[in-house]
């Protein structure tokens, strides 16, 4: 497998991880139908939203994949009074990535990063890598080191 840019940083901060690879399905890029084909809890599948906020710009949550983000609770913790998705469009130019495989590791730019509380729950949590097809599994700590995430509650109850 040929490492990406987000496996390349793990790399050089020596956080160690496990790289898997998947059989795609570009009409379904579901984090339910992603856990399936892993074989693991969806609790534990971590997704990657780009938002844009009123007052600071772009800033990244990281959720569970069965979770619905929270606009409101993600606006608060950023600092912002609202907080929208960004259009589809300007994911790869914002991030250098493209949906279902937009990873927090390795953005173009340092966005501001909160990851759900939840993700202290598990000893092990799956991001992407980078590309679809591929995801990376570390322990919840290691990604917070090295995205210098915020922990907080994102999601809707």
């Amino acid at each position: 497998m040929k490492k990406t840019n987000a496996v390349r940083i793990l790399d050089n901060h020596k956080m160690p991880y496990e790289l898997i690879a998947y059989e795609v399905d570009e009409s379904d890029l579901s984090a339910t139908t992603l856990a399936e084909k892993l074989g693991q809890n969806i609790n534990q599948i971590f997704k990657t939203l780009v938002l844009r906020g009123t007052n600071t710009g772009i800033f990244v949550a990281v959720i569970p994949g069965h979770a619905e983000v929270d606009l409101k609770k993600a606006a608060k913790v950023s600092g912002n009074k609202k907080a929208e998705m960004v259009a589809m469009k300007e994911l790869l130019p914002l991030t250098g990535y493209i949906r279902g495989g937009c990873s927090p590791v390795g953005l173009k730019k340092p966005y501001p990063i909160f990851i759900h509380e939840s993700c202290l729950d598990h000893e092990t949590i799956y991001i992407s890598a980078g590309k679809r097809g591929m995801q990376v599994k570390l322990q919840p700590q290691h990604l917070i080191d090295v995205t210098q995430a915020e922990v907080c509650d994102l999601v809707s109850q």
